[in-house]
């Protein structure tokens, strides 16, 4: 990967924000069902009334599109980034439904605006060259930070409580994220971007795509992790050895994905990733074992590297104008049905907690479906 000066500019700026965010993101996310079974006592219909609540700020996440008209997308990026480290870092300090609610949503804020942006700047500033590489490498490292993360918690929480882990990753992360005033990118390097919201006709597979992913995506998060914790008991501390395995296995296969995709192609890449997720989501439903439990676990978390692809598709179909815009309205698109998924799979869950999974993977017969429209002409694609 050979990258112009501003390229690398750019990679050094979110790799910073990124690396210290998902220390912080892998912190709320390997806690969360612990925190809230063990010290909070949460039902199922109550985490996925929360998990709803948190997927709101990625349903709005277009609203990122109008902030830039106000605030440069660099600096909307670092202070998002901080506001995901508040969020977590006061979450200990509010154990109750309400207030997990509160500072989740808080949370929430932080992540899903810096996420929006994240992809916007990734698309505007690599070009379609080093676009995957660059976003395998990107993730690469948050999958090691994500590694270190885990390995510290699993040792500390013999030591601390909830409260003083959220609190110390909290003020880690922020401390972090001021190192990344060091790399701030040249905006004058990236293409103009269109203003306000763009919706096209042309990108109706893309669009459409994203929802579906969205949708499949919320499941996993929520009730994936939710089977092992309430249906299998499985501690705390498994969770962050759990996460660390995943993110062992996720350092090392990204460069191998991106790769996939330069070498085969988006609609190739789709089709393997569907086809597979397919039959995880059916065997979740049909295997009720734990150590099944953790393996479909792992699998799901693989595939979801071939993600990159439905990103990789629109950099190479869109307009050079349209890439900021349309980062938050793929947000937002993706986000439609992640706040009403969790809230309804919980329901379902008490009706029959196989329901939410056979519906993640009608969602995935869906997407796979849709890979026969996956088109990407090669005169369209945009050149650095």
């Amino acid at each position: 990967m050979v990258m112009k000066p501003y390229e690398k500019r750019a990679y050094s700026f979110l790799l910073v924000l990124t690396v210290f965010s998902t220390i912080v993101f892998q912190l709320w996310r390997t806690l969360f069902n612990n925190f809230g079974v063990e010290a909070i006592k949460l039902t199922s219909d109550a985490v996925g009334l929360i998990q709803a609540v948190r997927e709101i700020p990625g349903f709005l996440s277009f609203l990122v599109i109008y902030i830039a008209l106000l605030i440069k997308e660099k600096w909307l990026a670092l202070i998002s980034a901080l506001v995901l480290c508040l969020g977590v870092a006061v979450t200990g300090y509010f154990p109750s439904k309400l207030g997990l609610l509160g500072t989740t949503l808080l949370m929430s804020i932080g992540f899903h605006f810096y996420e929006t942006i994240n992809q916007s700047l990734s698309m505007q500033y690599f070009s379609i060259e080093n676009f995957t590489t660059a976003t395998a490498n990107l993730r690469r490292f948050g999958a090691l930070a994500a590694i270190v993360t885990g390995i510290c918690i699993s040792a500390l929480t013999r030591f601390l409580e909830f409260k003083e882990l959220y609190l110390l990753f909290g003020l880690i992360g922020s401390a972090g994220i001021f190192i990344s005033l060091i790399f701030l990118p040249d905006e004058d390097q990236a293409p103009i971007q269109r203003k306000g919201l763009v919706l096209k006709k042309k990108y109706w597979t893309y669009y459409a795509l994203v929802f579906l992913n969205g949708a499949r995506r919320q499941i996993f998060t929520v009730f994936a992790l939710f089977l092992l914790v309430k249906r299998h008991q499985i501690s705390a501390r498994a969770v962050s050895l759990l996460f660390v395995l995943n993110n062992v296995v996720n350092f090392f296969i990204y460069p191998y994905v991106a790769k996939l995709i330069n070498k085969w192609g988006e609609k190739l890449t789709l089709k393997i990733e569907y086809s597979s997720l397919i039959i995880i989501f059916l065997m979740y439903a049909l295997l009720d074992h734990p150590v099944m439990a953790l393996v479909l676990y792992i699998l799901d978390n693989f595939f979801y590297a071939f993600t990159m692809a439905t990103r990789s598709y629109f950099q190479k179909i869109a307009a050079p104008e349209d890439l900021a815009p349309t980062a938050g309205v793929s947000f937002t698109i993706n986000h439609i049905a992640a706040v009403v998924v969790p809230f309804v799979g919980g329901l379902l869950w008490l009706i029959d907690w196989r329901i939410p999974f056979l519906l993640a993977s009608t969602f995935t017969v869906a997407s796979f479906y849709l890979t026969r429209f996956v088109i990407i002409d090669a005169t369209n694609q945009r050149l650095q």
